[in-house]
């Protein structure tokens, strides 16, 4: 990816939040040198929900976990990550459970003889 500095010294971001059922997508021109958790205050994004919370919530460049201080380049994706509502694995094992327990109540086939 190419740095591509505007003019009045700005580069071109967006900044994505994503919800279960929708995403905010705000695209922005921020002045180089701008972090990722800047980004994120000057795109509005962190007003419109409360359970934003930088001091907490993870941050990415295009899928790829970044600290809050990471200086971002011209046409960087922020993405504002929500925390886990389920722990991945617990998940699965609760799946895997679910399978077992619908193999074992199906009727059994019967056998003539």
């Amino acid at each position: 990816r190419g740095l591509r500095i505007y003019v009045n010294g700005q580069i071109e971001i967006v900044v994505v939040y994503a919800l279960p059922h929708d995403q905010i997508v705000r695209q922005l021109n921020v002045p180089a040198g701008t972090t990722a958790r800047q980004a994120v205050e000057l795109s509005g994004i962190g007003g419109m929900f409360p359970e934003i919370d930088l001091s907490q919530s993870k941050l990415g460049i295009f899928g790829k976990l970044v600290k809050p201080e990471t200086i971002l380049h011209d046409r960087d994706r922020v993405e504002i990550y929500r925390p886990l509502s389920v722990d991945p694995k617990d998940a699965r094992r609760r799946r895997a459970e679910k399978v077992k327990a619908m193999r074992n109540s199906a009727p059994k086939p019967l056998h003539l003889q």
